[in-house]
């Protein structure tokens, strides 16, 4: 079990569509920002595939750990740490959190003095999604108002989560490049 928190990120149309044809078929600008700031500084854990849709400039992600779960034994990429499980995968991002169970605790638990959690982020696909839901504490989705046709689907929030955070509050932003979407952070209900 690891000590830091298990958070998902994604974005998606509203009929759950996160890629098509090994890519994310949108632009957002602003949401590729929200990405970094919140990833920024924590692990990130993704399938191959989800590795090989990132543009080659930005393999491996900077100034976040990458840990890509594979099938391919012999697969390996530069900057990149391997795993062959989701389970692997984040026993290796947990691996540089401290020993000592005091230290753990506080470093896992917003506190009196507002000390952020230390994440690890399931950044995808679909299939590692799935499987890293039941051990999520947060969910951040950017959600784009439209249907779009695609190959890739989000996994379904569970009934039991609750919509923590809505950016912004009511409706919709558009970005810069035309697309309208907003930002939901959700959290099972405690």
């Amino acid at each position: 079990m690891t000590r830091a928190r298990i958070g998902l990120i994604w974005a998606q149309a509203q009929n759950g569509v996160i890629g098509r044809d090994g890519v994310m078929p949108w632009h957002i600008p602003e949401d590729l920002a929200h990405f970094k700031a919140t990833t920024l500084g924590s692990a990130v854990v993704m399938g191959r595939k989800t590795w090989d849709s990132l543009p080659e400039q930005f393999r491996p992600l900077e100034g976040r750990r990458n840990i890509v779960v594979t099938r391919q034994s012999d697969w390996h990429a530069d900057g990149v740490e391997v795993a062959h499980s989701l389970e692997e995968a984040l026993e290796l991002a947990d691996a540089s959190s401290p020993t000592d169970d005091e230290a753990a605790d506080a470093a896992n638990a917003a506190d009196a003095d507002g000390a952020e959690p230390r994440w690890i982020w399931v950044i995808g696909g679909a299939e590692i999604y799935n499987a890293a839901l039941a051990m999520a504490e947060r969910i951040e989705v950017t959600e784009i108002r439209t249907e779009i046709p695609g190959d890739a689907f989000a996994p379904a929030i569970p009934e039991s989560w609750r919509v923590a955070d809505r950016d912004p509050l009511e409706g919709w932003r558009t970005s810069r490049t035309g697309v309208v979407y907003r930002f939901i952070r959700y959290t099972p209900a405690s």
